[in-house]
């Protein structure tokens, strides 16, 4: 029975409130607004994911206070896990380093001290003597050691990043970003698992002389796990502080607050933040076929493309079932092929906002086909 015009209308009207009805009976869940906290600078970032979750002026160029040392423990544990340094080595101290000034783990030249004393030194009480004396271990001069920091901010991606010495201490030119920041700490986190213990550390004793971490959140909240504090007049109050809960990992890195306890405020609220209304789950194992590409050039002319590492991201609370993804490939796709070689990009969405971006990879080697290789490849698709 054919229905008749009116009756059509009608029905699509009604299908239509129908559907209507049914977006707001199930809308998206709703997240507020980041916290607003004491900071002239910050960044939330998820390192399993790597996206920003929150984010104030995170490009601007700032001084870093003491959060530089980060990048000096960076190149320590780089060294230590490559056997250039030991844990238990002693390191002399120079003069130098003995009156660089500034807060310190009390040093002096002829006083015994290990990398792994320094390193504590450096990054529970912020000795600017230890940095000093383990820049002058691991590259024999800071200039020199300088020079180390900066290559590896370019090739870490820390684009807005400058550095002048190896403390922190300020010169117009020693810069860095909140974001550029959270990307250092990713990468101490991802590399040297075996060596964050130190971050946490609550107190460190050297010559007689027992000094408490200057992160108030490590003794205010278990789940904290460090990274650094620092300060100037210039900075401002500064805190790289880490997170884990449940597994999941949180980077909250806040500059420019007023007071120290602001610091801590600020970069517990947006922890808090984070945690209360994002969630992080794997998308993708590593090497997992994501998508089959038909290529008649190719042998073989089936192409599996996925990614050679998990692939995390981070979703508003209830939003994880709304992912979508899609794949952009190289065209034309470059033949021949190696396994893990980039042939375009992943992408992953909630609502049309793009989340991740990763690059999508071939799972296996191809060749270039044949003359007659690329003839039945084309036979073959017709059926």
């Amino acid at each position: 029975m054919q229905l008749s015009f009116l009756s059509r209308v009608v029905g699509t009207l009604c299908l239509g409130a129908l559907l209507q009805a049914s977006a707001v009976a199930n809308p998206l869940p709703v997240i507020p607004d980041a916290p607003d906290v004491d900071a002239r600078n910050y960044v939330l970032v998820d390192p399993a994911s790597g996206q920003i979750l929150a984010a104030r002026e995170a490009e601007q160029k700032v001084p870093p206070a003491s959060l530089t040392k980060l990048m000096t423990a960076y190149l320590t544990l780089q060294a230590l896990s490559q056997g250039r340094l030991k844990p238990d080595q002693s390191v002399p101290v120079s003069v130098a380093a003995w009156k660089a000034g500034g807060s310190t783990m009390f040093l002096q030249p002829g006083l015994p001290a290990t990398v792994e004393q320094m390193i504590q030194g450096m990054v529970v009480v912020s000795g600017n003597d230890a940095a000093v004396a383990l820049a002058e271990a691991i590259a024999g001069n800071t200039d020199s050691f300088v020079q180390m920091m900066n290559m590896t901010a370019t090739q870490l991606g820390m684009t807005h990043t400058h550095f002048d010495n190896v403390d922190g201490l300020p010169t117009p030119t020693h810069l860095v970003s909140a974001h550029d920041i959270a990307i250092l700490t990713e990468d101490i986190i991802r590399q040297y698992p075996q060596y964050l213990h130190y971050f946490g550390e609550k107190s460190f004793t050297y010559n007689k002389v027992t000094q408490a971490n200057w992160n108030p959140l490590v003794f205010t909240d278990a789940t904290v796990t460090g990274m650094k504090t620092g300060h100037t007049d210039e900075a401002g109050y500064c805190l790289d502080a880490t997170a884990t809960r449940k597994g999941r990992h949180l980077i909250s890195v806040v500059l420019g607050s007023s007071t120290r306890i602001g610091s801590a405020k600020a970069a517990e609220a947006l922890l808090n933040y984070g945690y209360n209304f994002f969630e992080t789950r794997r998308a993708y194992s590593a090497g997992q076929i994501i998508s089959t590409v038909r290529n008649n050039q190719a042998s073989p002319a089936q192409v599996t493309l996925g990614s050679l590492s998990d692939v995390w991201v981070t979703v508003p609370n209830g939003q994880y079932a709304q992912l979508k993804s899609s794949i952009r490939l190289t065209q034309p796709m470059p033949l021949p092929l190696k396994r893990g070689q980039q042939v375009g990009v992943l992408i992953l969405s909630v609502a049309d906002k793009e989340l991740v971006r990763v690059p999508l990879v071939s799972l296996q080697a191809v060749d270039k086909a044949g003359l007659l290789g690329r003839g039945w490849n084309a036979v073959r698709g017709l059926f």
